[in-house]
């Protein structure tokens, strides 16, 4: 077992209602009187807020990922680490929560990224510290899966870009063109190959 699971930090984290709340809070507070970095953070948390609203009203649970979450029957602790100026996670959040939601033996619970990097360092992409990233417990703390930080094509795009020359903000721009033309929708299909082969180790 993990030693922060065995601490309850996943279990003492944020449920995505109190995160939301607490997003929306944020969001309202003046630009003005901000420094440089936490006046850009607080910029992209707000459109973050809209596109997160927005794939919640687009999106309806697939079929296959109705049936794979359907089959849990045991229960199980979903940590997200995330940031909600992320994003990759203004995306890719709205369907990990959609999905929980169908089985009351699923809790999610959220960790901010920066808040708990000894954690997130246990889960890195290659080298960075890419958000959102879901690792899925049993009750006894047996690591099940992971997700994340976003869809293997997204993934490529990335590093497409970045190997011609981008600069990290050009990259942004373009993933955001990416889930905008809905490249959002392939986390329904990799959450519900994950779950496949969990059940088939299982």
């Amino acid at each position: 077992m993990k030693d922060f699971f065995e601490a309850r930090r996943p279990q003492h984290g944020l449920t995505y209602e109190a995160y939301r709340a607490a997003w929306a809070e944020k969001i309202q507070q003046p630009l003005n009187g901000l420094d440089r970095v936490k006046r850009r953070y607080l910029y992209y948390a707000r459109y973050n807020k809209e596109r997160s609203e927005r794939v919640h009203q687009a999106y309806e649970v697939s079929a296959n990922l109705r049936e794979a979450v359907s089959k849990i029957d045991t229960p199980q602790l979903w940590m997200v680490l995330t940031e909600d100026w992320c994003g990759d996670s203004a995306y890719n959040l709205p369907i990990l929560v959609e999905a929980a939601r169908l089985n009351p033996l699923i809790d999610l619970r959220i960790l901010l990224r920066d808040d708990n990097l000894d954690i997130m360092d246990q889960y890195l992409t290659g080298t960075a510290r890419s958000i959102p990233k879901l690792v899925a417990f049993s009750e006894d703390g047996a690591e099940l899966f992971r997700w994340g930080p976003r869809p293997a094509e997204a993934q490529q795009v990335r590093e497409r870009l970045l190997e011609e020359g981008f600069s990290g903000g050009e990259v942004s721009k373009k993933l955001i063109e990416w889930y905008d033309e809905g490249g959002w929708h392939l986390v329904d299909d990799e959450l519900t190959q994950v779950l496949a082969l969990a059940a088939n180790e299982a």
